[in-house]
């Protein structure tokens, strides 16, 4: 099978307006057949409720899961970012300091290996209920593929353009600035798009560990009183969110990397 065998727009549409269709058609598809599933067999609501149910309940209570959701993003995108200013400048650092390369990635490691769960009870002792163990959490879990992918992309630039640069008596930041940097961009982008949803994960698991506000918290509290609808509601903002930041990231880097071609494509069979 060739790559022109492949489906592609219909004509006159655009290819995001073409995803956009696509990704609205199977997701109402599965929640069809989610309804279809609940309904005939009778399924308790404090067990599954229905898709219907859970937009009900989303609507009646559309303030408050709209604040829940704008704390919870808050605070992800904070840690996000916190994350990513971290694992960038980390890696810059190995990548031009090797001897403690060895050490701070086993450091890094260790830090990734560390439940997150055990963590965010300590940080609230010690932080307190506010944003701040929140930000902390979220940018643990983020900064590690940061760190990892830039220094993969750091180290993986053209070793002719670093030959030319050399040849040119280049300085360290001509080199970075022209090279390494580059190189490092589609690294960067690809862990932003693990990252970027990911940063919702950790705030909520913070959430969970102490709150006054928040989808954690009204996941919890939901959850310690078996309701259901306001738990899967809680469970579709994020859902909602962490696609809208996939989305972005993936726009940027469309707009960033402009010269590549980042469908996928496969070989002829």
């Amino acid at each position: 099978m060739s790559t022109d065998e492949l489906p592609q727009a219909p004509a006159g549409k655009s290819p995001v307006a073409w995803d956009l269709v696509s990704v609205a058609a199977i997701l109402g598809l599965a929640l069809g057949l989610w309804e279809i599933v609940v309904r005939l067999r009778d399924i308790p609501v404090y067990l599954l409720p229905a898709p219907s149910l859970i937009l009900q309940t989303l609507a009646a209570r559309a303030e408050d899961f709209g604040l829940a959701a704008a704390v919870t993003l808050t605070q992800a995108l904070l840690g996000l970012l916190a994350g990513l200013a971290a694992g960038i400048a980390i890696a810059i650092l190995i990548t031009y300091w090797t001897g403690i390369a060895r050490g701070v990635l086993a450091l890094a490691i260790l830090v990734k290996a560390t439940p997150m769960v055990a963590i965010a009870p300590l940080l609230t002792i010690w932080f307190g209920f506010g944003p701040l163990p929140k930000v902390i959490i979220t940018a643990l879990i983020t900064f590690f593929p940061v760190l990892i992918n830039v220094y993969t992309g750091l180290l993986a630039a053209d070793e002719a353009i670093l030959a030319v640069l050399h040849s040119l008596n280049a300085s360290r930041w001509e080199v970075f600035r022209y090279a390494r940097w580059p190189s490092a961009w589609p690294y960067l982008f690809a862990a932003l798009k693990v990252v970027a949803p990911l940063s919702l994960v950790g705030a909520v698991v913070a959430e969970w560990a102490g709150a006054s506000a928040g989808l954690g918290r009204s996941m919890w509290l939901a959850y310690s009183n078996l309701n259901m609808p306001a738990l899967f509601a809680a469970i579709f903002c994020l859902a909602v969110m962490g696609i809208a930041l996939y989305g972005v990231v993936t726009l940027a880097e469309q707009r960033t990397l402009f010269w590549r071609d980042t469908r996928e494509r496969k070989e002829d069979l």
